[in-house]
């Protein structure tokens, strides 16, 4: 039984970078190589190029212009804590267009994965927390300019709150921001998501999936978006360097696994990010973000055999 899960990365996600840098920017390229070693059933696609315009919508164009050509100010850079360079400059406006891309293709394929993306904590005219451009709220703007939707949810499950995403987003009424964080962690001074969601220090499994389903459920009812944008973040788990939280690989797959099967059900279109993951060991750390999409092969393999099942039992009817 054939399954395809359209899968977003590019070679330039992960340019030269200091060796010991705190940011583990070779985790794209690891995880680009776990997918396509450990899943056939993902077709990866290179992200569209950049729509300038559509990254002007959400920031600010001068502070766009000054990073772009490397004439930002080193206070602004160091709230951003990665070293600038021609190949990052490359890179963070193709990412962003990598989320775009794999929205485009979840609306045909029902889910599809970016390898990447889930920059929260950059705000309109500035960056901050290893963010510069906020791939959540360009996409999910463009995705109602565009007339691909009409109500998007972005369904923040990072273990840090999504500042950056909400402070964008707060009087766009057809974008629900919803963060589901550790209370005490970064960013020290939060915004106000639609809805935020505060998780005490070392939760665990069982605890955390009631509080994602319960979360899920409740915002679904209220808001009826016909899209959603889903940070899975990597950071809740137990063994991450800047988290709080003590979730297992089995809790993060069970988490993906309920948001990404919900979507499938009510028939409405998913991408997902990865948002935040800390480790020295970039194989690990790579495992760790193919949960999400691991959870999504699953979920599509299951919904194939289940249309399958239905169709044979209509025939004998």
């Amino acid at each position: 039984m054939s399954v395809a899960l359209p899968v977003v990365s590019d070679p330039l996600y992960s340019p030269s970078f200091p060796d010991g840098h705190r940011f583990p920017m070779g985790k794209f390229e690891a995880l680009r190589n776990w997918v396509q070693a450990s899943l056939p059933q993902a077709v990866v696609y290179s992200p569209e190029p950049i729509d300038w315009a559509s990254l002007y919508h959400v920031h600010d164009r001068a502070y766009v212009d000054a990073f772009q050509s490397g004439q930002l100010a080193p206070r602004a850079l160091r709230e951003i804590g990665l070293p600038w360079s021609p190949g990052l400059a490359r890179r963070t406006p193709l990412a962003v267009s990598g989320t775009w891309t794999t929205a485009r293709l979840a609306i045909t394929n029902g889910v599809a994965c970016h390898l990447a993306g889930g920059t929260h904590h950059a705000h309109a005219d500035r960056g901050s927390g290893f963010c510069i451009y906020n791939d959540l709220a360009v996409t999910a703007r463009r995705l109602l300019f565009e007339g691909m939707a009409s109500r998007v949810l972005i369904f923040d499950c990072d273990v840090h709150q999504g500042d950056g995403t909400a402070r964008i987003l707060a009087q766009d009424s057809e974008i629900f921001t919803c963060s589901l964080h550790a209370a005490r962690n970064f960013p020290v001074r939060r915004a106000h998501s639609d809805l935020d969601v505060d998780l005490p220090d070392g939760m665990t499994d069982s605890d955390y999936i009631g509080v994602v389903q319960e979360t899920w459920h409740a915002v679904i009812s209220a808001f009826r978006p016909d899209f959603v944008l889903y940070d899975a973040g990597a950071d809740v788990h137990r063994d991450d360097a800047l988290g709080r939280l003590s979730i297992t690989d089995a809790g993060m797959y069970a988490r993906d696994r309920s948001v990404i099967e919900a979507c499938l059900i009510d028939g409405v279109p998913i991408a997902t990010v990865i948002g935040g993951g800390y480790d020295r060991d970039i194989s690990r750390l790579a495992q760790r973000h193919g949960i999400v999409v691991q959870a999504a092969v699953d979920t599509l393999m299951a919904q194939k055999t289940m249309d399958k099942h239905l169709h044979f039992e209509n025939r004998l009817a």
